[in-house]
């Protein structure tokens, strides 16, 4: 399977904020595609119900308070979106442990396989001081372009930050012309094949 010939669904998840002896929970889902072809479509936002209070520590990190979840769905009524948007493409995250974690919802939900644009950037950038995501796409330049994809959002909304994956990712294909390479590249990256793609 070459990159150019598939579609990249980025998924992102804001979390209520963990508490001791309890499970973290979503309040934010944000989904996007990208691909060679067709480029940055199928924008998707919800926020998602809970009984939980939101943290304050977490609410000052991305805004969301519990007054946002009144009418919210809650995350099982979202399975159709999220298989319209997952299923059969490759999916997208920056640092995807909480994304597979929330989706395990939806038992043998079979999405996949993952790009984690965190571990590609470690990979294809180690000199680099953070691999943050704000901090990769301030330092690429590719802070304006997100912001002109989803306007009126800002970081650490979840459509927005799905979005940045996205771009950073288009971003690192376009840069190493890996367009015509295969994806396994990017779901499994090795640090000895990078070292040799930025020689």
């Amino acid at each position: 399977m070459l990159i150019a010939e598939q579609t990249f669904a980025a998924i992102d998840f804001e979390s209520a904020g963990a508490e001791r002896g309890m499970t973290d929970v979503p309040v934010q889902i944000g989904m996007a595609t990208w691909s060679a072809e067709n480029g940055h479509a199928d924008h998707f936002t919800s926020f998602i119900h809970t009984e939980r209070q939101i943290t304050w520590a977490a609410q000052k990190v991305h805004g969301i308070s519990s007054e946002d979840l009144a009418d919210a769905p809650k995350l099982m009524l979202l399975w159709s979106q999220i298989k319209r948007t997952l299923a059969d493409r490759i999916v997208v995250a920056h640092g995807h442990g909480t994304e597979k974690r929330y989706l395990r919802a939806f038992p043998a939900h079979g999405f996949g396989p993952w790009v984690d644009t965190l571990l590609l950037a470690r990979a294809a950038w180690p000199e680099l001081p953070s691999h943050s995501l704000g901090d990769l796409c301030e330092h690429f330049q590719l802070t304006e372009k997100v912001s002109v994809l989803v306007s009126e959002k800002t970081w650490h909304d979840a459509l927005y930050d799905a979005t940045a994956s996205l771009v950073l990712l288009e971003h690192l294909i376009k840069t190493f012309e890996l367009e015509n390479v295969s994806v396994e590249l990017l779901v499994h990256p090795d640090t000895s094949t990078w070292h040799r793609l930025r020689r």
